[in-house]
């Protein structure tokens, strides 16, 4: 699974015109899942997120993870962090998990999260969404598990 991590002051989603989700400081991440993901790493994932350490401490160093600071943490399915640039002008999609796979795992890794974090909203799997955010930092980190 992919996770592009990046710490806002405030950040939502929707879809046709409708608030779906949002936060104030946290973080919002986009979230492809893979072929060959499972359930294992979608909790590798979440535990990554909740332990990666983006905020500042007391000196002004990344040194505080989300699990210690708190904050909110929006979700969104993102197919398209899968995407093969290699060549061409046209991203190609063959790295990512058919619908059905990226829905289940997408669905598990909130459920998962729901259960570890009280302060979580989403995205919608297969929706045209709108993703607002302000980035705090700038701070977007690429994980992966």
């Amino acid at each position: 699974m992919i996770g592009l991590l990046q710490r806002v002051t405030q950040a939502q989603v929707r879809v046709d015109g409708d608030l779906i989700g949002s936060i104030d400081t946290g973080l919002l991440v986009l979230v492809a899942v893979q072929p060959d993901d499972t359930e294992a790493r979608a909790e590798r994932l979440l535990e990554r997120l909740l332990g990666y350490r983006v905020f500042p401490d007391a000196d002004g160093r990344m040194n505080v993870s989300l699990r210690s600071r708190g904050g909110g943490l929006l979700l969104v399915p993102q197919f398209t962090l899968a995407a093969d640039t290699r060549k061409g002008t046209r991203a190609g999609f063959t790295a990512a998990a058919p619908p059905a796979l990226g829905e289940r795992l997408f669905s598990y890794l909130v459920a998962t999260a729901r259960a570890a974090h009280a302060d979580l909203a989403t995205g919608r799997f297969g929706a045209d969404m709108q993703v607002s955010l302000v980035n705090d930092g700038p701070v977007t980190i690429w994980l992966e598990a």
